[in-house]
């Protein structure tokens, strides 16, 4: 009964963040985000501001949310579903980009580049796939205990986000439509790029977890 109890629980928090989320997406695409307060999505979505701050710690973080669409947990599952002779490095680079390059709504893509306080937001989410992809890549080698893990996915989520960066580079100059950024190059082949430096790293510690099992 306990069980049941927690997982009545926890679907109801999912379902209360979901509605958060959704409304403040909503919300920001009708008003503009700098016309949405707090107050005005936990009322959309029929909680109280008390409980908004429960889930997130501004309106930019629960907009990004939206947009994002808990990517973190569904880069480390594509990573854990890999086959195992797959490539560390291989498996890492294709749950990214299958993620990170799926096709997006123009308009919220238009919304995250022309807000710079959704821009930083949206940047800093790219930390959120820390955690679940280091439980997935300790899983693919074993290192229990011990920090690599977290250190692999700590880089894996820094190249993402300098990736992401290079594609929201603002301009030098300001824009007279208010700090629109055009995104520029090609994010596959940035992300590519990025997560390239980290083969090294990565093609190590898959050699001495093949070398602990051998033992």
């Amino acid at each position: 009964m306990t069980t049941r109890r927690t997982g009545l629980r926890e679907e109801k928090k999912q379902a209360t963040r979901v509605a958060l989320r959704e409304a403040a997406l909503r919300l920001a695409l009708k008003h503009g985000p700098d016309n949405v307060r707090v107050d005005d999505i936990a009322e959309a979505a029929g909680v109280s501001p008390r409980t908004y701050n429960n889930y997130f710690s501004s309106r930019e973080q629960a907009i990004v949310a939206a947009v994002t669409a808990e990517r973190e947990s569904r880069v480390a599952a594509a990573v854990a579903a890999r086959p195992a002779h797959v490539r560390l490095a291989d498996a890492l680079a294709e749950a990214v980009l299958e993620q990170y390059t799926e096709p997006r709504d123009h308009d919220e893509l238009l919304l995250i580049t022309a807000s710079p306080a959704l821009r930083d937001t949206f940047l800093d989410a790219a930390a959120a796939i820390e955690h679940p992809l280091a439980a997935a890549i300790d899983q693919r080698l074993g290192y229990t205990g011990t920090p690599a893990p977290r250190v692999l996915a700590a880089s894996v989520a820094a190249a993402v986000r300098i990736a992401l960066q290079q594609w929201l580079q603002p301009p030098a100059a300001p824009l007279a439509s208010g700090g629109l950024v055009v995104p520029s190059g090609s994010l596959p082949d940035l992300l590519r790029s990025a997560l390239a430096t980290l083969e090294p790293a990565l093609d190590a510690a898959e050699e001495q977890a093949q070398q602990r099992l051998r033992q």
